[in-house]
């Protein structure tokens, strides 16, 4: 399974493995491939303290971290916290909260404890994803990437500076000669079959597109893939190695809660939808009566990024402290059909490569006879 990352990265399988877990990016590191730890669900303080417990347990072997650096900016700069919340909240229309509260109201959702504030993602806004690309490369980190379009230049700049590669999520082909343009190393060329953000293009048509539009520039395949028999498809659509995210989520280390994991555990590849519900930018996660509610006509629909997390933050903190895995946000890909047992991320590990070891040794096989 090794390509030409291995060696860039310091590696023994081309799997990077992208998680808002700090467990499951230690675990993989440590199994062979890298670790990436999406750093947007974290104030910068956290993100600090996350990165400090990763650099005590990762047993020195590489690993990244992922931001997320909107595109469209909503000037906060230089806020408070606080000050940066009331700002993003008196953005929003009063219909918009009035729908909110219909919805908590229809759930019946309980209400939060009293002291228990819910204020939302501020991860999604440019100055914050700043503080956390800073903290990011005081620590030993081997790759940042951007799950928003590049980075901006200055943040590429400070990346190259400090020795550390830089990667950027493409959901279509021109995009990505964009990110090579703009001086990123690794295109991930995510198809529409992905968890989270991601494009219309499936992966079996995106991947070569993409490894065509920025060659020789190195390139990884997301969307979709979750068995060794994938990774080998990936490699030979000319992809030099896998970014998987989904498949994490069921793992023993994973920090998914008992709602929905269960949630995750019982899906099919069939019980997935692209939503805006959650972000305010097309993402997929498990359908469910919360999503539904969102693309109801009767209602004001989304707002855009990072409004619509500011907007729901307190339904969704509801929602959590109910253990409602009927309306929880439970982000995951089409994969999520194959995510039917708890294991270890070490049998996870062993399993794709076990099976691409498989795929190739048969295909071989074939060839030859």
């Amino acid at each position: 399974m090794r390509t030409p990352l291995c060696d860039v990265f310091g590696i023994e399988y081309p799997i990077f493995a992208f998680t808002h877990c700090r467990d499951v990016v230690a675990a993989v590191s440590k199994a062979g491939g890298l670790g990436v730890l999406g750093a947007v669900g974290f104030s910068p303080e956290q993100l600090e303290i996350e990165l400090d417990w990763i650099d005590a347990h990762v047993d020195g072997k590489p690993y990244g971290v992922d931001t997320v650096m909107p595109q469209k900016k909503v000037d906060v700069h230089g806020a408070t916290p606080d000050d940066m919340l009331a700002q993003i909240r008196s953005m929003i229309d009063a219909n918009h909260w009035r729908y909110v509260d219909e919805l908590m109201e229809r759930f019946e959702l309980p209400p939060l404890p009293e002291g228990e504030g819910a204020h939302g993602v501020l991860g999604w806004t440019d100055d914050v994803a700043h503080r956390h690309v800073e903290i990011a490369l005081a620590h030993p980190i081997k790759l940042i990437a951007n799950a928003l379009g590049s980075p901006p230049e200055d943040v590429i700049d400070q990346a190259h500076a400090h020795g550390v590669k830089v990667a950027a999520l493409a959901g279509k082909a021109q995009h990505a000669a964009r990110h090579v343009a703009n001086g990123v190393d690794v295109v991930v060329a995510q198809g529409y079959e992905a968890g989270g953000h991601t494009g219309e293009i499936a992966t079996m048509v995106l991947v070569p597109e993409v490894v065509d539009a920025v060659a020789p520039a190195p390139v990884l395949a997301a969307g979709g893939i979750g068995s060794g028999r994938q990774i080998a498809a990936s490699l030979a659509l000319g992809a030099q190695g896998v970014w998987l995210g989904s498949l994490w989520l069921t793992t023993a280390e994973s920090n998914s809660g008992p709602a929905v994991l269960q949630a995750y555990l019982e899906a099919t590849s069939a019980d997935t939808v692209r939503s805006r519900c959650y972000t305010g930018k097309p993402a997929r996660m498990l359908r469910n009566e919360w999503t539904e509610a969102w693309a109801d006509n009767a209602g004001p629909g989304p707002l855009g990024m990072p409004l619509q997390n500011i907007l729901t933050s307190e339904a969704n903190a509801r929602i959590a402290r109910s253990g409602r895995k009927d309306l929880a946000f439970a982000p995951v890909g089409q994969i999520v059909g194959r995510m039917n047992q708890v294991r270890s991320v070490r049998d996870v590990m062993y399993d794709l490569v076990e099976e691409y070891i498989e795929t190739v040794e048969r295909l071989e096989a074939g060839v030859e006879a």
